[in-house]
């Protein structure tokens, strides 16, 4: 055989089901390869920013410390929150549109509007006629289900209500 390539084996044929489960599971690899890595405590701001780009709002905390919001909204279903210190360098980085952070939202009764952006970022939608007048956040997830998070924001200010719902993108008409 030298000199000359052995043909290889023609693989054995795939199941439609496995063919699927491999699509997916590429697709997913190809997603995960695509995401950036989480920032470490003790980097520097300007690696994030770097790596990241602009931040999609950037909030002031106390003792001249910054978060950077990082949303992939409207339809996306993660937001980045990185907090920096006085000096500039990452104390902590994580993601906030999960439900044990929406857990803590529904036990707060004095939360306002300035704090819930600082807590969760820009929701995915506003719309008028809450409860109490004001708006409705919505905010997308990373959930099995079609469901959104939402908070009832006042005219002036407070959250009065929160509590998931179906995402109107999952809602099927039906015509009959």
């Amino acid at each position: 055989m030298h000199g000359t390539c052995a043909t290889p084996k023609r693989p054995a044929p795939m199941r439609r089901g496995a063919k699927a489960a491999l699509s997916v599971a590429a697709a997913a690899l190809l997603l995960c390869a695509c995401a950036p890595v989480p920032p470490l405590p003790g980097q520097a701001g300007t690696a994030v920013l770097a790596a990241w780009g602009p931040p999609t709002a950037r909030y002031a905390l106390p003792a001249g410390s910054e978060r950077l919001e990082y949303a992939t909204g409207p339809y996306g279903r993660t937001t980045w929150m990185v907090d920096l210190n006085a000096n500039g360098l990452v104390t902590q980085a994580r993601q906030v549109l999960t439900e044990a952070e929406f857990l803590l939202v529904q036990e707060r009764t004095d939360l306002q509007r300035q704090e819930l952006l600082r807590w969760l970022g820009t929701p995915s939608e506003r719309r008028g006629g809450g409860w109490a007048g004001g708006e409705v956040w919505s905010w997308r997830y990373p959930t099995p289900d079609c469901r959104w998070f939402q908070a009832s924001v006042s005219d002036d200010g407070r959250v009065t209500s929160s509590a998931y719902a179906v995402d109107p993108v999952c809602e099927v008409i039906d015509d009959a």
